[in-house]
């Protein structure tokens, strides 16, 4: 295989579609074995390895991480992409709600990350890449429970950052803006005006559409890519444009005032 990622050996949480999945492939392609972690992992493709996992429960993770690890000869990138998304203010969620979103969310990449560390401090190019969001660093209206979990994965990268880089790992996170994904075309598909809410949805990011999964693939391939070995500690963001840019509206188009003289 030819590519940055020739010989290494990739595990993706949430690997059965959406980001996950273009994330694997994208790995594959450039020379990387992959294991795709994933509840339902029955639309993962070959060459990719499918494996049932569940982050929310330690022996599933347990059970998974030692499979894939076992199919592929070792590990030495992780993209924790699993997640769990959630809508409302904070008076929408039930208790019950907010736990296991965080459970998913965070305590998931606690879960899969504490397994696959053995296996990455053996690796000479340990790279871990966390899925956080722009809802991490943007207040965004009705995402209250989405967007603290967010906060907290974009915190514990940092923390993570910390922790490992005396053993050679590096951890990074990508914060992809609104992205093209069948979740949200779930969310899009059950709004009251779907068609106004994708508008809207496209006109929030400056860039004036939504972000493809390919485009945060290309990130997280960056951050875990060996080409990248003095990058860790960084959050990425791929979101249009959302974190950084103040757009004016346009003006509206001024009435014309010039007259022709009769002749």
């Amino acid at each position: 295989m030819s590519g940055e990622f020739a010989g290494l050996a990739a595990v993706v949480t949430g690997g059965g579609s959406g980001i996950g999945l273009a994330v694997a492939r994208l790995l594959a392609d450039r020379g990387a074995a992959v294991a795709c972690l994933d509840l339902d992992p029955s639309g993962v493709p070959a060459p990719l390895h499918a494996i049932g996992c569940d982050v929310s429960d330690a022996d599933s993770v347990a059970r998974a991480v030692t499979a894939a690890v076992a199919r592929l000869g070792g590990l030495d990138v992780l993209v924790n992409n699993a997640g769990a998304g959630a809508q409302g203010t904070i008076e929408a969620n039930p208790d019950d709600e907010w736990h296991r979103v965080y459970d998913v969310n965070v305590v998931g990449i606690v879960r899969v990350t504490r397994a696959a560390l053995p296996y990455l401090r053996a690796s000479s190019a340990a790279a871990i890449v966390n899925t956080c969001s722009i809802a991490a660093t943007a207040g965004l209206p009705g995402r209250a429970l989405y967007s603290a979990t967010k906060g907290a994965v974009q915190a514990l990268t940092l923390a993570m950052a910390a922790d490992h880089v005396g053993e050679g790992i590096r951890v990074n996170c990508v914060n992809p803006g609104t992205v093209d994904t069948p979740w949200v075309r779930r969310l899009v598909d059950a709004a009251a005006d779907p068609a106004a809410e994708f508008v809207a949805l496209r006109a929030r990011q400056p860039i004036g559409r939504l972000v493809t999964p390919a485009e945060v693939a290309a990130a997280v391939a960056y951050l875990a890519s060996p080409l990248a070995a003095a990058t860790t500690g960084t959050v990425l963001a791929v979101d249009g444009g959302m974190h950084g840019l103040r757009m004016r509206p346009a003006a509206p188009t001024a009435a014309r005032t010039d007259h022709h003289p009769h002749p």
